[in-house]
């Protein structure tokens, strides 16, 4: 809710709050009130009604949409992108977003076959990254991938059967470019004619016992690892933020 409430643009439009969670949320309160948004107290049966949790806070807000035309987000010339293709689980899907916010990613796109941008489970598990990333949303993938390679970003298919190996990916310097990882299906992963749409498959190494990795867990080690090499010596980001 902190996020809403200093995001700009009017995004925070309504604010429910109970009387005990008015005083110990003040700041949100009066940050949501600078912001132009209309602040209602309501006793907890009703912000039991219109939350979608099993356990309130007691504050329950009303935003507008937050996506950005992909247009946008191209113009931007963006250099670290995840690309939701066929994501349907929720959580994955706001986890993701997550984790590309931590790794310094400017942007998200949400393919047209996958989940619902505002499903509340992806708004939860996003913890508050939904406004701090541009998230372009209903993009098929093929245009999503021609937009950002015209836009000079170079296109990574997350795959666990990828031909070409994050390790070595990374020894042989290819990495520091601007660059979009696709991520796929949690139970399928990507089907053959998204991965031939790339530049090139990449799987995560696997030096254990473990069968895989999940979803979320692969596109936090593969979007680091693009941070991390556009961040040393010769990388797009070491060369503009110096």
């Amino acid at each position: 809710m902190r996020e809403a409430a200093g995001y700009g643009r009017d995004t925070l439009v309504e604010l429910f709050a109970t009387v005990d969670a008015a005083e110990r949320y003040a700041d949100i309160i009066a940050e949501a009130r600078t912001a132009g948004a209309r602040v209602h107290l309501a006793d907890e049966q009703v912000i039991e009604d219109i939350s979608t949790t099993v356990t309130p806070q007691g504050l329950v807000g009303i935003c507008r949409f937050l996506d950005t035309p992909f247009e946008e987000i191209l113009a931007a010339r963006p250099r670290l992108v995840a690309v939701l293709a066929h994501v349907r689980d929720p959580g994955n899907a706001g986890t993701v977003l997550r984790c590309a916010d931590a790794a310094g990613a400017e942007a998200v796109v949400l393919t047209d076959a996958s989940v619902d941008l505002y499903n509340p489970k992806a708004v939860r598990a996003s913890v508050g990254s939904l406004f701090h990333l541009l998230v372009a949303v209903g993009v098929p993938v093929e245009q999503a991938v021609a937009g950002l390679r015209d836009a000079g970003v170079r296109i990574l298919a997350a795959d666990g059967a990828g031909e070409d190996d994050l390790d070595d990916e990374l020894d042989k310097g290819t990495m520091g470019g601007p660059t979009a990882w696709v991520f796929g299906n949690e139970a399928w992963g990507l089907p053959e004619e998204t991965r031939d749409l790339a530049d090139a498959v990449v799987r995560v190494p696997i030096h254990g016992k473990a069968e895989s990795l999940n979803l979320a867990t692969a596109a936090a080690v593969c979007l680091y690892a693009s941070a991390r090499a556009q961040r040393a010596s010769g990388g797009c980001r070491s060369v503009t933020e110096s």
